[in-house]
């Protein structure tokens, strides 16, 4: 993927490659890899590529940054559109969320909504639909969601080239008119996801790959079965609900860097309610466009606010919008006073401080019967006093601290940077963090679900009493927003002030990474990165046995079911009239390695939930 072309809508991707012939279709792949790598010529809002002596490819993004029209994209070659220039480009091109398309007509649209997270946008306020099942179009779409989902899987990482990434955009995209937004996000997801693994990209995880594919094909199964469960619909993006007056308080910065090009800022804001809401600025720029975001004006109110002074202050919002993950909206009635902010030992902050860790952990995981989002703890940060107490690979292990400021007994948990990019202040921070065991911190951050007891901070301050912690600047209001406040050593106190801790004398038990459960995980990854003949190796060596022994040995029965049924299903090959062996149809086999992937998923959830209770991780 090249960053400095403007995203493509999936409907334009899939019909360029619909264009091609079957001839131009084995090339095309290889030519998206050349083409990523070509300098981009910028001329305003106007990308050009120069893809050979007769043929410039021209991309000239519509108001809301992206290319959402065919009639945008054009090459000066004699076959366009139908050549492999154009189509090319458009494949090394980031894909675009349906959010970076411009409203259906007839919409109410109002002024673009910077704040809710990407270019563009428009403020849609719509009142609930009553919770019915999908209606036979959705099923429709859905099916052809599952079909080309299913393809993918069989392929594997090495077969999912540009054609059948297409063939899912299409899907996606048919999603997206029969108003099935869980699927389609998902779809996108696992596009994307395709094209940083066959890239290589440092950035890239296989996990995230296979929780793409197991969300898109659970969604779209249930949904081709006509489940009534609306959740599995999910809502559109720029769906916006009346929010009437708010009371908000800035808590911290987050720098964003999307895999999409995009780069900007997040703020998160505390209402007086307790509820969790944010107010964003991302739009196309990668990471230059997330360091600059930082003191970007906040589109609220008079304007006379940005997103560093938000932070640490906090707003009177009448006529508020929101959307269902609670971001607030821009839209031509909302009226915004900036007003004195609270620090984090007062009023709705405080209490962020007062719940065990343990408590605020539980909650986070558990599920979220609100659908809609507006949950107090949905998409939540969780804050917690600890102290530093060792560092070990790419996280520091940090002790709670309890209501008596004793570290004793507290749950020790891991810390990791939120976000690694290097031109971000993530990874220099907590260098100096982990230069100073016996560090106190107030701490606010996401928890990780994927991880055993492992808390991604965002934003650090001292603790109430002063003792042993960080003095910052006044300018800073009480605390560091971790990807932009670059620490200092004036800002840590002596060496000698600091108390001995004693760290761990071993790394705490992982769990998740400890348990038989690898050999289940190994094989529904392979079976991604891979595709289905990878998955059927262990089935025609013989090590399908000895594992499926291993998982029931440890008391994983149902795992070594699911691992001995994908390895047979992965091998199982039919025979067509001439008594020639052909693969069957991928439909078994997706359902079987769905089996394998949501139980694995819910297995290794529980783990981490029991990594939070104090008796387990510490």
């Amino acid at each position: 993927m090249n960053s400095e072309l403007p995203p493509v809508a999936p409907e334009v991707v899939a019909a360029a490659v619909e264009q091609l012939t079957s001839r131009l279709r084995k090339k095309l792949d290889a030519t998206i890899e050349t083409y990523s790598t070509l300098p981009v010529i910028i001329d305003g809002t106007v990308r050009r590529v120069r893809c050979g002596e007769d043929a410039e490819v021209t991309l000239t993004p519509g108001p809301s940054g992206a290319i959402t029209d065919a009639a945008q994209a054009e090459c000066s070659c004699l076959l366009a559109p139908r050549c492999l220039h154009r189509t090319a480009v458009l494949g090394a091109a980031p894909v675009a969320d349906a959010a970076d398309e411009p409203p259906e007509s007839g919409a109410e649209a109002a002024e673009p909504d910077v704040g809710a997270g990407e270019p563009g946008a428009q403020d849609t306020v719509e009142a609930a639909a009553p919770p019915t099942g999908p209606t036979a179009v959705q099923v429709t779409a859905a099916a052809g969601l599952w079909a080309a989902a299913a393809a993918v899987l069989a392929a594997g990482v090495p077969g999912a080239g540009a054609v059948p990434q297409a063939e899912l955009l299409r899907a996606a995209h048919t999603a997206r008119l029969a108003g099935l937004h869980r699927a389609e996000a998902a779809a996108l997801r696992v596009v994307r996801a395709l094209r940083a693994a066959r890239a290589r990209h440092d950035g890239h995880r296989l996990s995230e790959l296979v929780a793409g594919l197991r969300e898109l094909l659970l969604t779209s199964g249930l949904l081709a079965a006509s489940d009534p469960d609306p959740s599995l619909v999910g809502t559109a993006r720029r769906s916006y609900r009346p929010g009437g007056s708010l009371k908000v308080h800035g808590v911290c910065r987050e720098p964003v860097i999307s895999a999409t090009g995009y780069g900007g800022v997040v703020t998160h804001v505390l209402a007086d309610d307790g509820r969790w809401l944010s107010v964003s600025d991302v739009k196309p720029g990668g990471t230059a466009r997330a360091r600059g975001a930082a003191t970007a004006t906040v589109a609220l109110g008079s304007g006379s606010l940005d997103h560093a002074q938000l932070s640490r202050g906090g707003l009177l919002i009448s006529g508020a919008t929101l959307s269902p993950d609670g971001r607030l909206g821009a839209g031509k009635g909302v009226r915004a006073t900036p007003v004195a902010g609270l620090s984090w030992t007062s009023g709705p902050l405080a209490r962020l401080f007062a719940r065990p860790l343990a408590q605020a952990a539980a909650a986070q995981l558990a599920p979220n019967d609100d659908q809609e989002g507006f949950g107090a703890e949905a998409g939540g940060l969780i804050g917690c006093d600890v102290i530093v107490v060792g560092a070990a690979e790419d996280h520091l292990f940090a002790r709670e601290l309890t209501a008596d400021g004793s570290d004793g007994e507290g749950l020790l948990i891991r810390l990791v940077p939120a976000n690694g990019h290097p031109e971000l202040a993530h990874a220099a921070n907590f260098r100096k963090l982990a230069a100073r065991p016996g560090l106190r911190l107030r701490v606010v951050g996401r928890l990780d679900p994927d991880r055993a007891a492992t808390l991604r901070p965002l934003a650090v301050g001292p603790v109430p009493d002063g003792a042993a912690t960080l003095a910052l600047p006044p300018e800073w209001a009480g605390h560091a927003d971790l990807g932009y406040d670059r620490l200092e050593g004036a800002h840590f106190p002596p060496a000698g002030e600091l108390p001995s801790v004693a760290g761990p004398a071993a790394l705490p038990p992982d769990p998740v990474a400890e348990a038989p459960l690898w050999r289940l995980r190994r094989l529904v990854e392979v079976a991604v990165s891979g595709g289905r003949r990878a998955a059927a190796e262990p089935a025609r060596d013989g090590d399908r046995a000895s594992g499926a022994a291993a998982l029931r040995r440890s008391g994983f029965r149902t795992a070594a079911d699911l691992a001995a049924a994908l390895a047979a299903e992965a091998d199982r090959r039919g025979r067509d009239v001439f008594g020639r062996t052909q693969e069957t149809d991928p439909d078994g086999y997706a359902r079987v390695w769905l089996s394998a992937a949501v139980y694995l998923s819910g297995t290794e959830r529980a783990l981490v939930e029991a990594t939070w209770q104090p008796s387990v991780a510490a």
